[in-house]
């Protein structure tokens, strides 16, 4: 038994060390060589201050290869809540619209917004991910909405420098306390976000679309794979009053 929790200790540190390590490696080589010209990795924050958007497609990257190691279809599923914040973070970045409502609104229209891409991307490739790693289909769809409902939480509560990846850090730290694949999912996430806090926090970067999706969908594949059907059940109830409140306080 001591060594099956030494083995399965090891295992989380190396998953945490790991996303951490390759956040910070995946950063310096975008801010030494940007693709497209550091224009285009520059924002403007609340505060007017300039801040670099290096860390997201960094953290984004880290969290889907150290989830992919666990489970392949966790990796799909950040990966492809990354790419869908890269999307919204490019095309959307000059458009005032927030929120379901907003975007689902001008879709009705024929407008398809690039809000809306990332709502219908992250939500499908989360019923896929969630799909591959649970067996019956109540179950599936629960794993799903759980999946989906964390990467928006995550970008939800992404208004002020560093509180994304404080998010992250606290809502995923009492995963590390558990054994199993949960443990290294949440690890991937922690780490990764433990290594962009301190510059998130210093005003000189942030994460956006893209790492805050992420490691959401991060956090998310953690908590379908340490959980039954009840806990499902708790945190898509859960997730999506959280999403009814933040669209409530939105409007």
């Amino acid at each position: 038994m001591s060594r099956t929790r030494g083995t399965s200790r090891g295992r989380r540190i190396s998953s945490l060390g790991l996303a951490a390590a390759v956040t910070r490696v995946a950063t310096a080589a975008l801010r030494a060589e940007p693709p497209g010209g550091r224009e285009r990795w520059a924002r403007t924050n609340y505060a007017g201050r300039s801040v670099e958007l290096y860390a997201g497609p960094a953290c984004a990257f880290a969290a889907a290869t150290g989830t992919a190691r666990v489970r392949p279809a966790a990796g799909f599923a950040v990966l492809a809540a990354g790419v869908c914040g890269a999307y919204d973070d490019v095309a959307g970045a000059g458009d005032p619209r927030r929120g379901f409502r907003a975007h689902l609104t001008a879709l009705r229209e024929g407008e398809v917004t690039s809000g809306a891409v990332k709502l219908l991307g992250i939500s499908s490739a989360g019923l896929v991910a969630g799909a591959l790693l649970k067996e019956r289909a109540v179950d599936k769809v629960l794993a799903g909405v759980v999946i989906a409902g964390t990467a928006h939480l995550v970008n939800l509560v992404d208004v002020r420098p560093g509180r994304a990846a404080a998010a992250v850090v606290a809502l995923g730290a009492p995963g590390l306390l558990r054994a199993g694949p949960g443990a290294e999912l949440a690890a991937a996430a922690v780490g990764a976000a433990l290594a962009v806090l301190p510059d998130d926090l210093g005003e000189l970067a942030m994460m956006g679309d893209t790492g805050a999706h992420a490691l959401g969908a991060a956090l998310g594949t953690a908590v379908v794979a340490g959980n039954g059907r009840a806990g499902l059940v708790v945190h898509a109830a859960a997730l999506v009053a959280a999403a009814v409140h933040g669209e409530a306080r939105g409007a």
